[in-house]
């Protein structure tokens, strides 16, 4: 029998082989955009799993070997599944100096992980950047492609309750 989460990697792995013959067919260097197949690859799959490597090796012709270097050097990557929200709260000077530490520890408090982590229900995961460009409404930190200004720990902790209480997922 065939399980939903295996129903959904088959469409996940058809989007990505159309992916790759689209870039195939367009560029005359195609392993030359093997970053926009491990980006594609990580949006379809939350992180780069070993399966995932191996058929992207097999379709654009590239070692594994190579494909782990890209994905090992690049920050951006990740080897380990993350949360449906991933939290980055920015420890840059501004807003290091506005109080961005405080922010920090009452996310690690609140979910209940440490800096790198994920929760057990796979729904948030917490990390740091040294900047997110927004200095002049800091402290700051992004959830997914969202960044929340202003911060103070009364106001996150207000906004992962409400990802909470929308998340269908989490009542």
């Amino acid at each position: 029998m065939v399980s939903a989460g295996q129903t959904d990697d088959a469409k996940k792995f058809v989007e990505l082989r159309a992916f790759i013959t689209a870039i195939e067919e367009e560029k005359e260097y195609p392993n030359s955009y093997l970053i926009a197949v491990l980006h594609k690859a990580q949006e379809l799959f939350r992180y780069l799993r070993r399966d995932v490597i191996n058929e992207v090796a097999t379709l654009t012709n590239t070692p594994v070997s190579t494909i782990w270097g890209v994905a090992t050097f690049y920050h951006y990557f990740n080897l380990e599944p993350r949360g449906d929200y991933v939290i980055s709260v920015c420890l840059g000077t501004a807003c290091y100096i506005k109080g961005s530490e405080k922010i920090l520890e009452t996310l690690k408090r609140e979910l209940k992980v440490e800096v790198g982590g994920t929760t057990e229900d796979m729904k948030f995961t917490l990390l740091t950047t040294r900047c997110l460009g927004a200095c002049a409404l800091s402290p700051v930190m992004m959830i997914n492609n969202k960044v929340y200004s202003q911060l103070t720990p009364k106001k996150v902790l207000s906004i992962i309750h409400r990802l909470r209480e929308t998340d269908p997922q989490m009542s």
